[in-house]
């Protein structure tokens, strides 16, 4: 348990079993010779998963999936310099959509740092102010007091990457020669004296999180009749049903509607909440439609959905908003009439709902979900060339149920806004929506994959290629992923964009085609390709998935007519013509 060969692998073990007593099963492992102390005893450790991966960025992402998935901080291990600069992108999506993440960096002792020792920079807050937490330890050292100081050192570590809101912690880490486990005489008399079961029985591993339950009639100073809604915002709940079941008893408590974003599993527990409206960002493309809809009230749960429509429309009825979220972040970016309120919804004291009077506003929402979610659905039946809005929907109809699943950031989390189809599938949807960067992109979705059920993620071309490095983990990745990647050969979000109409330089310098052979790509890092080339084809290879490994199923669109589908449909589907809106 302990490693008594010489000072640093006694420091690194007692570092690696405190973290194994509070919880940690997964350490991410980069090479490098300043954290062999660490690297060793982590690998060493009969009951952590360490996982070696030789792209510090690539590992901090895959690292962020596996924690996505368990809600436990996992760790992840590279040695000094520049290495641990490579992490910055993945504590910066930590801090910014609250995934808890402890970076380990060897480092060298003081003596030798502002002197040119090579491979040494100033690691001292290498972060900013993005993690919860940082500290530099003590260089290794056998006295009992500081042995003591490392163990309380870590659990303050690992209670900051928890609490009050998860993200990232840095623990900068010194290590002076020998850096390999060379036996040194004076850790004889601390391997005789330690005693292992008392120097660790303080450990607590249970929760440090406190949760009080919040009945429904102290929150809000609501009135009966009120023209209120429910927005379900971008979420990632460790308990998804709960989750959904407390904002169902809260929509039914109030007869208000809950406006799900797809990146929420609101959508995938659709019988719970009878007034669940799925095409708010089409709808409210209808000026008609967004002033008579326009609410008095709001709660929010959560981050505000992607939807810009949605968001301009607040922005412009300014209602009074409560936020349900246990963070202290800041989650009004619109600037209104807000009242956070700090607790989690699942804290929610649920009973059963009575079903209170239907008002006008609840119905004209309901009958208006009803008209629009039936042109979407009648419109994509039809069409059978391949187009980029179709895959979100598809995916919604065929996954097998409770499948995880990757978006992608640009337009994949845009067409699982608009097109996904609520339904009981119960399909758990993951994201980086925090800082909505492509970082770590394949990564993320491996690490989300790795021992789980087998997962699938949703991206574009110059996502996928910009994490390419991902596919080194095939040999360690435990588990099977799907990629649905849609090939058009450019960024099509850009598309959307008004400088789509400057060209030059739009296509060279925003759209960016890289002219990639995925199949070539795929040959090289040993990893299975298939071009698709039907919507029916996309789908028999879907349901059931395949139980192990990493295969790319690739359709290519066009992204010109991706764009002009959307730019024309978008706004049709919620208008008084949509029932004309076929392909």
């Amino acid at each position: 348990m302990i490693d008594f060969r010489n000072t640093n692998t006694v420091w690194a073990s007692i570092l690696v079993e405190t973290f194994y007593r509070l919880g940690l099963r997964s350490a991410i492992i980069s090479p490098g010779s300043r954290s062999t102390p660490i690297a060793i005893a982590f690998a060493n450790h009969p009951h952590i998963e360490a996982i070696p991966v030789l792209d510090e960025r690539s590992a901090s992402f895959f690292a962020l999936g596996i924690a996505k998935q368990k809600a436990k901080p996992v760790v992840v291990v590279c040695t000094s310099g520049t290495a641990g600069a490579n992490f910055y992108p993945a504590v910066i999506e930590a801090r910014e959509s609250r995934v808890p993440l402890l970076l380990l960096t060897g480092d060298r002792p003081p003596e030798l740092r502002d002197c040119h020792s090579g491979q040494t920079i100033d690691q001292v807050k290498l972060y900013s102010h993005y993690p919860n937490w940082q500290v530099e330890l003590a260089v290794p050292c056998l006295e009992i007091s500081m042995l003591r100081y490392l163990r309380q050192t870590i659990i303050q570590a690992w209670k900051r990457s928890l609490f009050p809101v998860p993200g990232a912690v840095h623990i900068n880490i010194p290590f002076r020669d020998p850096l390999p486990p060379l036996p040194q005489p004076e850790t004889s008399t601390i391997a005789v004296n330690f005693q292992i079961d008392d120097f660790f029985s303080g450990i607590d591993s249970a929760s440090f999180e406190i949760t009080a339950n919040q009945g429904l009639n102290s929150l809000f100073p609501l009135k009966p009749g009120q023209k209120g809604i429910i927005i379900a915002g971008v979420a990632q709940p460790k308990e998804p049903k709960k989750y959904c079941q407390a904002i169902a008893f809260l929509s039914k408590s109030l007869g208000w509607p809950v406006l799900a974003d797809g990146l929420t599993p609101v959508r995938n527990y659709a019988s719970l909440n009878p007034y669940l409206i799925s095409t708010y960002d089409l709808i409210l493309r209808n000026p008609q439609l967004a002033q008579k809809l326009a609410p008095e009230i709001v709660i929010q749960i959560g981050d505000l959905p992607t939807s810009k429509e949605l968001r301009n429309w607040l922005e412009i009825t300014q209602p009074r908003c409560w936020v349900i979220d246990k963070s202290y972040h800041n989650l009004d970016p619109l600037h209104g009439k807000t009242t956070h309120l700090h607790f989690a919804i699942e804290s929610l004291s649920v009973e059963e709902a009575s079903a209170p009077v239907q008002t006008e506003y609840l119905q004209l929402w309901i009958q208006t979900e009803t008209k629009v979610r039936k042109a979407i659905d009648q419109t994509f039946a039809a069409i059978e060339y391949l187009i980029e809005p179709k895959a979100a929907w598809l995916l919604s109809h065929v996954l097998p149920p409770e499948t995880p699943i990757f978006i992608a950031n640009s337009m994949p989390v845009r067409d699982v806004e608009f097109f996904w189809t609520p339904s009981d599938s119960r399909v758990r949807p993951f994201f980086n929506r925090g800082a909505n960067g492509i970082d770590g992109t394949l990564s993320t979705a491996l690490g989300i994959a790795h021992r789980n059920q087998s997962s699938v993620m949703l991206t574009g071309d110059l996502a996928l290629l910009h994490d390419t490095n991902g596919f080194l983990l095939r040999n360690k990745f435990v588990g099977h992923l799907t990629i649905i990647l849609i090939n058009n050969n450019g960024g099509g979000i850009f598309e959307m964009l008004p400088v789509s109409k400057f060209e030059p330089p739009f296509e060279e310098f925003f759209a960016t085609p890289q002219n990639i052979d995925f199949a070539q790509l795929c040959k090289t890092y040993g990893v299975e390709h298939k071009l698709i080339d039907s919507w029916k084809h996309l789908a028999e290879l879907l349901n059931p998935l395949p139980t192990t490994g990493i295969r790319v199923l690739e359709l290519q669109t066009n992204r010109k007519v991706d764009a002009r589908w959307r730019q024309e449909y978008l706004a049709k589907f919620a208008s008084e013509e949509n029932e004309n809106c076929r392909d």
